[in-house]
């Protein structure tokens, strides 16, 4: 018996170099800069984070409020982050786990 090399041939690469990304573009940069600092504000028309956003908060990952014209915040549900409104900036913080209700023993 021989032993032969098979080289991959299913592989393609495509040319050229891959596109950066946004430290805030993507789930762990997004975390990590909120977990970081404490909070982060996301733009109104920031559509792509505020998605991302949304899905990390309905894992509990996150907190979402929403910054009233008026400077106050007003906590917005995962079903209401899930329709990404672009009228307002969001504020994101690391969920506090006082909020946790206590374990049933």
């Amino acid at each position: 018996m021989r032993s032969q090399s098979v080289s991959s041939t299913n592989v393609v690469r495509f040319p050229g170099p891959r596109a950066a990304r946004s430290e805030n573009r993507d789930q762990k940069g997004l975390l990590d800069t909120v977990y970081t600092n404490g909070s982060f504000v996301i733009a109104a028309e920031d559509r792509e984070t505020k998605m991302i956003a949304s899905r990390l908060q309905i894992f509990g990952f996150l907190n979402i409020a929403e910054i009233r014209m008026d400077g106050s915040v007003r906590a917005l549900r995962p079903s209401e982050a899930a329709t990404t409104s672009l009228a307002r900036p969001w504020r994101l913080s690391r969920p506090s786990f006082d909020e946790l209700p206590p374990a049933a023993s």
